[in-house]
């Protein structure tokens, strides 16, 4: 029976097939760790008397509560005693465990979801989990990732096993090419639009079509990224040459002999011809234009300068409202307050170098605040060795 690119990944790491009354035992490969979802996982498990399966398929970074600002007089500026707490547990919880950790000094320390394809920890086919709803950028090199809470964090760090019910599939084809100045995120935008921000509950989106297939990895993981925008569980792309290439050399990848044999399972990892999907949609990539949000939902998104439609809703009135907007009004010619560019979404090195782009030969205009933070040590060391 011809099988889905999920369906592929998916019957690999099957331990125990799910029933009706029980789900099922799912593998996993990559537990990536971080500190604000791991300190009550890794106090459960201790107090349970139990310890961490496979550490050797754990990798901790710190990423969310740590100030971009660097130390004073040996004092980092945490924004609040918690934010502080959760970096010292964490790194005491990974040197009592023997996990790895991205911590402070480490040239790897980054955003979870930019760092672990970095370093090639990030493979085809694997199933990859996070106490982070963006786990889903993953999926851009054909493995499945996909967020869990923190009692499921202290599960996998036991079992490196996950009780789950095998999600539906979607399948969305962007054809033709996008026009020039035309992103990966535009296109998730786009796409979202089309969905609504619960269009993919439930399901697992594979993202097929000319137009994804022309998107650099960067690219890639942006539209996998915003799957959860449109309320999915994971979203997919399948490997091919592009992804063979960026992989190469990264220093978790195989190498020699061992990345050709890997690279040629990899490149197996696709729908067949016949394969069924729980639902599909086509949307035309020549289409897709820059696109802004107006609203206060994802799906509340337009092309730059086209009119904001009507509500709705009265949900979409009060979005109007709140934002601003009139029905009918263009979503150009407002005033920007702040510009943040970074994010486990957009902040890899070309998104810096778009925005560098934009801001060549200009200041930036006296009242708005603008915010860059790349998305890892490696991202920054790279952007300021090319001077952005």
């Amino acid at each position: 029976m011809p099988e889905t690119l999920f369906d592929k990944v998916w019957n690999r790491h099957v331990v125990t097939p799910e029933t009706p009354d029980t789900p099922g035992v799912l593998y996993v490969d990559l537990h990536l760790v971080h500190e604000v979802t791991s300190p009550q996982a890794f106090s459960e498990i201790e107090a349970r008397g139990l310890s961490v399966r496979r550490p050797d398929r754990t990798f901790a970074t710190l990423d969310h509560s740590t100030p971009t600002l660097p130390a004073v007089d040996g004092v980092r500026p945490y924004v609040t005693p918690e934010a502080r707490s959760q970096v010292e547990r964490l790194e005491a919880n990974c040197a009592r465990h023997g996990i790895r950790l991205a911590g402070w000094g480490s040239e790897d320390r980054g955003v979870v979801h930019v760092m672990g394809p970095e370093l090639g920890l990030t493979r085809p086919g694997m199933t990859v989990v996070c106490g982070d709803s963006h786990t889903a950028t993953h999926g851009a090199f054909g493995a499945l990732a996909f967020g869990i809470g923190t009692s499921e964090v202290g599960h996998v760090l036991a079992t490196q096993c996950l009780l789950q019910r095998k999600p539906k599939t979607m399948r969305v084809t962007v054809t033709g090419r996008l026009q020039p100045g035309v992103s990966g995120k535009d296109m998730a935008l786009a796409i979202i639009a089309r969905l609504g921000f619960g269009g993919g509950t439930g399901h697992v989106i594979e993202y097929a079509g000319e137009a994804v297939r022309a998107l650099d990895m960067e690219g890639r993981m942006t539209l996998c990224n915003m799957s959860i925008e449109a309320g999915a569980r994971a979203g997919m792309i399948a490997p091919d040459p592009v992804t063979v290439a960026w992989l190469q050399g990264r220093r978790h990848a195989p190498s020699g002999e061992a990345f050709g044999r890997a690279a040629a399972d990899w490149l197996t990892l696709r729908s067949d011809p016949g394969a069924v999907f729980d639902s599909e949609i086509e949307i035309d990539g020549n289409a897709i234009r820059p696109m802004a949000t107006w609203g206060t939902t994802p799906d509340a998104g337009s092309p730059v300068g086209a009119p904001v439609p009507e509500p709705r809703d009265a949900t979409g009135a009060r979005a109007l409202t709140y934002m601003g907007f009139t029905a009918g009004e263009a979503t150009t010619g407002h005033r920007v307050d702040v510009v943040f560019v970074g994010s486990c979404t957009n902040g890899r090195l070309p998104d810096l170098r778009a925005a560098a782009e934009v801001l060549r030969g200009r200041k930036v205009s006296p009242g708005v605040r603008m915010l860059v933070v790349p998305g890892s040590e490696a991202v920054r060391r790279d952007a300021e060795a090319e001077g952005l």
